[in-house]
């Protein structure tokens, strides 16, 4: 039961984790930013917290990079669903949580680039409240706090023990709420 919560918490958390604009493409707006984001190491808990980026980005560059945060928390939040309810079965099917996993694992540790200064509600509807750019180092915390429990369910999933599973998705959900406590506004 309390695994069914918490998968159940975890999907509706990431699945509406943020409405970004449907305006604008590009694969890979974060690259088109690197010259604003860094990955220079945080004094703030961990040599490893990354900073967030504290230029502003261009708005052409803010609608696409919302575009692609947009996607990858739909995509975090269907993967975390998708293990949710293989944890809720009688016989949990293993490949489609190692990918689920893999996934998330993927994704997880491009969520500080995702949302640099430009990028909330001045340009476009979204969820991310103004908090995550007034409380960046907070925020880049909680964002280590969901890439490390997402790697440490990828591993869980590689060894293929579902009380391991089970333990490290229930990690991967107290991030993603903690996270979401702060700095996701409730959908309207």
């Amino acid at each position: 039961m309390r695994i069914a919560l918490i998968a159940t918490v975890a999907s509706v958390a990431l699945l509406g984790a943020c409405r970004g604009s449907d305006a604008g493409q590009g694969n890979n707006a974060s690259a088109n930013i690197a010259t604003n984001a860094t990955t220079s190491t945080a004094a703030v808990g961990s040599s490893d917290v990354p900073q967030l980026a504290t230029q502003p980005v261009a708005k052409d560059q803010a609608a696409s990079l919302m575009h692609e945060r947009h996607e990858g928390m739909e995509t975090i939040g269907k993967a975390t669903k998708a293990i949710g309810r293989e944890l809720q079965g009688s016989s949990p099917n293993l490949k489609v949580i190692q990918d689920s996993a893999g996934k998330i694992a993927t994704l997880a540790p491009k969520v500080p680039g995702w949302f640099p200064p430009g990028t909330g509600t001045e340009v476009g509807k979204t969820r991310a409240k103004a908090e995550i750019w007034q409380k960046p180092q907070d925020f880049a915390v909680k964002a280590h706090d969901l890439a490390t429990a997402a790697a440490a369910l990828q591993a869980a999933a590689g060894e293929g023990d579902m009380a391991k599973i089970k333990g490290a998705f229930d990690q991967l959900g107290k991030s993603c709420k903690a996270c979401h406590d702060s700095y996701r506004a409730p959908e309207h």
